[in-house]
C-alpha cells in the first residue's frame, strides 16, 4: 500500500486525463473512488471545470454509499447524478432469460422486444426515485448497442423522463468515442448550470444502528422490514456500548437485486431484509452489515498471500510479491 496511496494518472483514447484510485466493489464495499482523487481533479479543471466520478453499480449501493458515506467525510456535494441504462440490463430486469458467463446471450437480448424493456424500466425507474431522494438533478445515459431498436431506446427515454430525470440521452460513445456522448455532456453541463441542488443526505448519522439500517432498507431497497440474526443484535449491542453507533453504514448486498435475493429483478418490494451480522471498520469510518448470506472477501485461500508481502523499513523495498 506505500505507493497505492497515490493516484494513478491515466488516460481515455481521447487523452482525457483519468485518476484510478481506490474504488473497491460497492456490493462489499462503498464502491467509489477516493476524495483525494476528486480533490486533485476539482483543482486541476478549475472552478468552471468538471469531474466525473465514479460511484459503482447501481443507486442502491454506490451511489447510496457515495452519497451518505463520501460525501459526508468529503463535505464535497455533487451537482448531478448520471445514471447508465442498458436495453440489455433492463430486459434482464423484465423477466429475460439468465446471462451466463461464457455463453453465448439468449436470442432475447439480441432481437427487439419493446414490451420486455418496458417491463424491465421498473428498475431504472426505482434508481431515479433513489438518487432524486438526495436533492440532485437526475439525468439518464441510455448507452445505446447495435442490437438496441430506435424503438426500444425511446420506451427507456420515456419511462426515465416520466419518472422524474431532468433528461434522458441515447449515448453511442461505445461505437463513437467522445463523439457519441456530445449531447449528454452538453446536457450534464446545462443540469450543472442552475440553482445549487438542495443536497440531503439519506438518514441523520447520529441515529441508532438499527434505525440507519432501516432508512437504508426501506428507503432505498423498497423492503417492509428487516431482520436480525442473533449474531447481528449482539454487534450491535457491543458496537452500540464502545461508541461506533454514530458511525454512518456500509451494506454488504448483493449487487443483481435491490433485495437480498439475487434472483429478485425489476423492483422487488414488501420483503423483510435479514442482516447476518454487523461488523465494523472502525479506520476507514462506517459499520458494514452482511445482508443475507453476502460475502466480504470471496475467493480466497484458508491463508492468504498478503500473510507474506511486507516492506523493508530501511530500503523501503517490497517483499514476497513473487
Amino acid at each position: 500500500m506505500k505507493d497505492a496511496v497515490e493516484p494513478t494518472v491515466m488516460q481515455t483514447l481521447e487523452a482525457t486525463p483519468v485518476f484510478v484510485h481506490a474504488g473497491p466493489f460497492a456490493n462489499i464495499a462503498h464502491g467509489n473512488s477516493s476524495v483525494v482523487a476528486d480533490q486533485i481533479g476539482l483543482k486541476l479543471v478549475g472552478p468552471d471545470g468538471f469531474v466525473i466520478t465514479e460511484a459503482g453499480f447501481g443507486a442502491d449501493i454506490g451511489l447510496e454509499k457515495f452519497m451518505n458515506i463520501k460525501c459526508r467525510a468529503s463535505g464535497l456535494k455533487p451537482d448531478a447524478a448520471v445514471i447508465v441504462a442498458t436495453v440489455r440490463a433492463l430486459k434482464m430486469h423484465g423477466g429475460g432469460p439468465p446471462v451466463v458467463a461464457g455463453t453465448p446471450l439468449p436470442h432475447a437480448y439480441l432481437t427487439p422486444d419493446v414490451e420486455l424493456v418496458t417491463k424491465g424500466c421498473s428498475n431504472l425507474v426505482r434508481h431515479i426515485e433513489n438518487t432524486s431522494k438526495y436533492g440532485v438533478p437526475v439525468l439518464v445515459a441510455i448507452n445505446a448497442f447495435a442490437t438496441d431498436s430506435p424503438e426500444e431506446l425511446e420506451a427507456v427515454r420515456k419511462a426515465s423522463l416520466e419518472a422524474g430525470a431532468t433528461a434522458a440521452v441515447v449515448t453511442r460513445h461505445h461505437a463513437l468515442g467522445g463523439a457519441g456522448a456530445v449531447e449528454l455532456a452538453e446536457a450534464v453541463v446545462k443540469a450543472c448550470s442552475g440553482p445549487k441542488p438542495d443536497f440531503k443526505f439519506l438518514y441523520d448519522v447520529d441515529l441508532p444502528i438499527k434505525d440507519k439500517i432501516k432508512a437504508i432498507a426501506c428507503g432505498t431497497y423498497g423492503a417492509a422490514d428487516v431482520s436480525y440474526s442473533p449474531e447481528a443484535e449482539a454487534a450491535i449491542e457491543r458496537f452500540t456500548a464502545m461508541g461506533f453507533d454514530k458511525l454512518p453504514i456500509c451494506m454488504a448486498k448483493t449487487q443483481y437485486s435491490f433485495s437480498h435475493d439475487a434472483t429478485l429483478k425489476g423492483a422487488p418490494s414488501g420483503f423483510t431484509l435479514p442482516i447476518r451480522d454487523v461488523r465494523a471498520s472502525v479506520g476507514a469510518g462506517f459499520l458494514y452489515p452482511l445482508v443475507g448470506n453476502m460475502m466480504t472477501m470471496p475467493g480466497l485461500p484458508t491463508r492468504p498471500c498478503f500473510y507474506d508481502i511486507d516492506i523493508e523499513p530501511d530500503t523501503g523495498r517490497i517483499v514476497g510479491l513473487s
